[in-house]
């Protein structure tokens, strides 16, 4: 018999915070979900925007990890395997797909943003080619290498010559 794989890796922001329990035999399991946008175009021609809510469960120290350092709104990287689970409620039988974490990498600053720089403080403008007058040098410091700016619109996959 062949061996499976079963493997996840996700994206996203947590859409509320994490919620860290106690098994009875002393186990800490933390529950969160993710949040995980998508563009498609629609029939018409037009792009359109998704949002898929994914369950994810951090069992043991990792799980306490979370819970300490994420809240809601905060982008993570999970990396896990699907779990599906099913029980009985009220007389009527469940059943819930999960993923169960492997790992989890925090990412964006921990006041909830992707920036690194303060909320405070006004962000930093890129400078555009068309503003330098001479190319970045080796020993030139980071905020004299001049970066391009090219917006937020979504890729077409038509302008892709290969």
């Amino acid at each position: 018999m062949a061996r499976s794989f079963n493997q996840v890796t996700l994206m996203g922001n947590l859409t509320r915070d994490p919620e860290l329990r106690t098994t009875p035999n002393g186990q800490s399991v933390c529950s969160f979900a993710l949040a995980l946008n998508r563009s498609y175009k629609g029939q018409d021609g037009e792009w359109k925007e998704m949002t898929d809510f994914i369950d994810i469960v951090a069992w043991g120290p990792l799980g306490e990890r979370v819970a300490q350092y994420l809240s809601k709104g905060r982008p993570a990287l999970v990396s896990g395997r699907l779990q599906s689970r099913s029980w009985e409620q009220d007389g009527q039988k469940r059943n819930k797909v999960e993923v169960v974490a492997n790992d989890v990498t925090f990412l964006g600053s921990p006041g909830g943003g992707t920036s690194q720089t303060s909320t405070d403080e006004p962000a930093a403008t890129p400078k555009k080619a068309s503003d330098s007058k001479k190319p970045a040098k080796k020993d030139e410091k980071e905020e004299d290498v001049v970066i391009e700016d090219i917006g937020d619109e979504p890729i077409n996959l038509d302008d892709i010559p290969f």
